[in-house]
């Protein structure tokens, strides 16, 4: 890809109906740069954070708007980002569920490549606690951080990025497959398909690469494995909780209902896919793209059959949205899977339930991102169709879509660029509103 997201990809659908659902956008910050994450403070302050691939982490007071000065500046400890295509920056933000006593939050950043890492590798990957400032609430103690976990990443792309806390205040972390094309490149370790050349996705035991990580950050130094972990006690790396995924660049929680954790995850050619994460649960890749058989060595054109199961005998798991991928202009929904959330707001009427999530763009090179809702069901695929927009200066969104944000009311916002890279200062963010 040579944009921000364009080593993943995005599709279409067998639709099987039709919608006149619409809603409106509401700006509550610009003049961003990247904006990739959106969280709010757990400590009744109503305060927003915008987490921007650039650098930074601002604020977004309810009453004074986007504050100048940074809540935390990391521009000086992450890796120097070029202005086209790419996926490192600071990606990731999670508060402490006791951040209102504690002061304690988390985030995801690239850093420089490690003094142990492999030598030609591209960056690390560093999962780091601060604190806020004792003096002061807008601004976070930079000279706090302790580094709880480094991943060395062999390529420049698919790092993921999404950390949140699960309903059992557990830190989750989203990390790709390593980079590069069909999980085969340099940093990519064999897996027990030999029919098919890779990969990290199905490797749990050298890397934790292509996986979505579960750790304790209350029970050890630096961390904690929760007990229930599914390698805890077998062959297999115990910070992982799911595996088998390619680049699962945002997941989110459900406030509500069984609190399903759903992530998108970026495909390489032909299909896409949004997943529901169990623990434990092997999510094909690269055996599989979505529901089909990945071929590594001609990744346009499937394989006739492949295993439906891993060497362990554990299910590959099939999405429960799947995409074929292309822009409009090739019969497709648009490129670059961008995972959302459930609504569970009270703004959007009739929308109680419902997954809203995105695409990048439906059209090569231009800033045409799209908006999709899905019908969860407790089994089998997920129907969905397009989330109609409109502005107060143009219908469709109109920008690239980089990532969703949801308040702690359910109230979603979307997070865009004008631009193909974190360069400029085209960076909004807006509340989805009635319309």
């Amino acid at each position: 890809m040579k944009t921000f997201f364009m080593m993943l990809t995005f599709g279409l659908f067998t639709l099987t109906g039709f919608s006149q659902e619409t809603v409106g956008m509401k700006l509550v910050a610009e003049n961003l740069i990247s904006p990739v994450a959106l969280v709010e403070a757990p400590d009744d302050t109503n305060r927003l954070f915008i987490v921007d691939q650039a650098g930074t982490i601002r604020i977004h007071d309810s009453k004074k708007g986007l504050l100048e000065k940074p809540f935390l500046n990391l521009k000086d400890k992450i890796v120097k980002l070029k202005d086209a295509h790419e996926e490192r920056g600071v990606l990731g933000l999670a508060f402490h569920p006791d951040y209102k006593e504690n002061g304690r939050f988390f985030v995801y950043y690239s850093a420089p490549l490690d003094d142990d890492a492999p030598e030609g590798w591209d960056h690390t990957s560093h999962i780091s606690e601060f604190e806020v400032s004792e003096d002061d609430p807008n601004k976070a103690d930079i000279d706090s951080e302790d580094i709880l976990l480094k991943v060395n990443q062999p390529q420049d792309n698919h790092n993921a990025g999404t950390i949140a806390f699960g309903p059992d205040n557990y830190l989750y972390i989203a990390l790709g497959d390593g980079g590069g094309a069909n999980d085969i490149d340099m940093g990519h370790v064999p897996d027990w398909y030999d029919k098919n050349a890779g990969g990290n996705g199905q490797d749990v035991e050298q890397n934790l690469l292509g996986s979505i990580l579960r750790i304790d950050v209350d029970g050890g130094s630096p961390y904690g494995i929760p007990e229930d972990n599914p390698f805890v006690d077998k062959d297999g790396m115990d910070e992982i909780y799911a595996y088998g995924l390619r680049n699962p660049y945002r997941f989110s929680f459900d406030m509500k209902g069984n609190n399903d954790l759903i992530a998108g995850d970026a495909g390489q050619v032909l299909w896409e896919e949004v997943s529901v994460i169990k623990k434990g649960g092997n999510y094909g890749w690269n055996v599989k793209e979505g529901t089909h058989c990945f071929n590594a060595y001609n990744n346009d054109k499937e394989k006739e059959e492949c295993p439906q199961k891993d060497k362990m005998g554990n299910p590959l798991l099939d999405p429960v949205i799947e995409f074929k991928q292309g822009g409009t202009d090739h019969g497709g929904k648009g490129l670059v899977v961008i995972g959302g959330y459930v609504y569970r707001g009270s703004e959007l009427k009739g929308m109680d339930g419902k997954y809203i999530f995105g695409t990048w763009t439906q059209h090569h090179g231009q800033p045409k991102g799209a908006l999709f809702i899905a019908d969860p069901e407790a089994s089998g695929k997920w129907d969905f169709r397009d989330l109609k927009v409109h502005r107060h200066d143009a219908e469709g969104l109109g920008h690239y879509l980089l990532s969703f944000g949801q308040n702690n009311k359910g109230e979603m916002f979307v997070l865009t660029t004008d631009e193909e890279g974190p360069t400029g200062t085209t960076g909004k963010v807006y509340k989805l509103v009635a319309n």
